[in-house]
C-alpha cells in the first residue's frame, strides 16, 4: 500500500511536456489500465480517443485550450446505451465508470514516467463535431499526456489537503 500511497502523493497535473512521442507501448500500457478499471455491472461503457496526430491535435486545440502542448490527448467518454442505470432513481453510471477510467489511467502512466492533467474545460458540442463522436457518446474527460517537461512542476497548492477528520466521517453526519 505505501507504493500506491506515494504514487497517489507524488502525481500532480503537469502544464509543460516536453516535444517527444509517447511511445505505443506505454501508450498501450496506460490504456490497460483504463481497461481493467471497474466499472458499474462491468458494462464497461467507456469509449476513448486517442488523440496524437498534428491535425487531430490542431482539432483538440479548437475545442480546449488547456491541451499544455501535450503529445498525446485521450478524450474519455461514455456510451448512453452501454452503461448501467440504477433502478432506483435511473441515475446512469456512465459518468462514474468513465472517472474510474481516466483515474486508472492516469495513475499508470505517472508509475511508468508520464505525466498528465485531467481536463475537464474543454466544449463538449465543438468535440463532439470536432470528432464526430457518436450521439449515444457523452464526453466526460481529456487527459492529456505526455513526458514532462524538465521544468515541470505540481502547483503549489499540490500539497494541501483538508484535515481527514474534515472529509471522512463514521456512521453519522
Amino acid at each position: 500500500m505505501k507504493n500506491f500511497i506515494t504514487l497517489a502523493e507524488n502525481r500532480y497535473s503537469v502544464r509543460t511536456f516536453k516535444n517527444q512521442p509517447v511511445e505505443q507501448d506505454k501508450l498501450d500500457l496506460v490504456l490497460r489500465a483504463g481497461q481493467v478499471a471497474p466499472t458499474a455491472v462491468n458494462y464497461q461503457p467507456q469509449r476513448i480517443l486517442v488523440i496524437r496526430d498534428e491535425d487531430a491535435l490542431a482539432k483538440l486545440d479548437q475545442c480546449t485550450r488547456y491541451r499544455f502542448q501535450a503529445p498525446v490527448a485521450l478524450l474519455v467518454c461514455f456510451d448512453r446505451s452501454a452503461s448501467y442505470k440504477r433502478r432506483y432513481d435511473g441515475k446512469d453510471s456512465g459518468e462514474i465508470d468513465a472517472s474510474i477510467v481516466t483515474t486508472h489511467m492516469m495513475l499508470a502512466a505517472a508509475e511508468i514516467g508520464l505525466g498528465t492533467t485531467w481536463v475537464m474545460s474543454f466544449d463538449p458540442a465543438k468535440m463532439v463535431s470536432a470528432f464526430q463522436i457518436p450521439d449515444q457518446f457523452e464526453p466526460i474527460a481529456l487527459l492529456v499526456l505526455g513526458y514532462p517537461a524538465d521544468d515541470a512542476m505540481p502547483s503549489k497548492s499540490h500539497g494541501q489537503r483538508k484535515a481527514i477528520h474534515e472529509t471522512v466521517f463514521y456512521d453519522t453526519y
